[in-house]
């Protein structure tokens, strides 16, 4: 997912050992891609920003390896149905990976609000700091105006006398 930057998308691909292509997309926010991998070694994947090259991007991504292990040892082996105490276990479990998805997507919300947030302040102070130079060329200049208007303006002796 794009956090801050630009128009908050991304290219990004993902190749397999072999140099072949598994996974390719082009200007996304955000995607979720799931894999089962056939081949063993080095995956390489990687996020482009072509198109948008003026703009810096935070991006957040997340690798989830393999398959997580069973909370109960031999549960894949039974043949009994779970007691009521193992199957609250399994269901708390559940829960938890449940709560933990939604607290990281409350923290990439977090994470895009506060850059917004701190954009907009940079661009609060940096107005502030022009509207005060302008309230000080126009005080400098309305006294000199005013100014103007009390000083007598002296004829000035050209050499005629009277």
């Amino acid at each position: 997912q794009v956090i801050s930057g630009g128009h908050y998308d991304v290219d990004c691909y993902v190749e397999d050992p072999n140099g072949k292509t598994i996974y390719q997309e082009t200007k996304k926010q955000y995607d979720s891609f799931s894999h089962h991998t056939e081949v063993k070694g080095v995956y390489t994947f990687c996020f482009g920003n072509e198109f948008s090259t003026f703009s810096h991007k935070i991006v957040y991504f997340d690798f989830q390896v393999g398959d997580e292990p069973p909370i109960l040892p031999d549960m894949n082996n039974r043949v009994t149905a779970l007691t009521q105490m193992e199957s609250a276990c399994v269901t708390i479990h559940e829960m938890l990976n449940a709560v933990i998805d939604s607290q990281t997507h409350y923290r990439l919300r977090e994470a895009q609000d506060r850059s917004r947030a701190e954009e907009l302040n940079g661009r609060v102070s940096y107005w502030s700091v022009g509207e005060t130079l302008i309230l000080f060329v126009v005080s400098i200049g309305q006294v000199m105006l005013l100014k103007s208007f009390f000083t007598e303006k002296r004829p000035s002796s050209g050499g005629a006398g009277t």
